[in-house]
């Protein structure tokens, strides 16, 4: 049965649940809250590391919900960071987990990017793992 009575809203609702629930799995968490929170701050870290043109080739097969939300505040004239590398990436991170000290900046994006190749097409992941710092690939293993 429909949620919404629009097919295109529940398929992006479901698939969004989805990957929330693999994020969970990945974490051993079980607060859906705290895996919606990860993802959205780690692919927001993530796409100001990127240059436009790759923010929007990534965004375009991010399921619509989630879209939605990593391009949420995202200002186009201020990307990308000018100095882009991995500190600033785990500092945005941890910051944004500032009230969960438990939380480890580099295991949360080791997941997200976990799920991201699980998602996402190999070439597309290939495209933005090359347009990171070198020091980025060890988050992506």
């Amino acid at each position: 049965m429909s949620q919404t009575g629009l097919p295109q809203f529940d398929s992006t609702m479901q698939t969004t649940s989805t990957w929330l629930k693999e994020l969970m799995e990945t974490m051993a968490w079980h607060d859906r809250h705290r895996a919606y929170h990860a993802l959205r701050i780690v692919l927001h870290a993530l796409r100001d590391q990127l240059t436009t043109d790759e923010v929007v080739t990534l965004g375009a097969q991010l399921p619509m919900l989630v879209r939605g939300f990593y391009y949420e505040g995202w200002h186009l004239t201020e990307k990308p960071l000018r100095e882009r590398c991995i500190a600033k990436f785990k500092a945005q991170i941890a910051d944004a987990c500032r009230d969960s000290p438990d939380v480890d900046p580099q295991e949360v994006a080791r997941a997200v990017f976990q799920l991201l190749s699980r998602h996402v097409t190999p070439g597309e992941i290939g495209a933005v793992k090359r347009a990171l710092p070198r020091d980025f690939s060890l988050l992506w293993s």
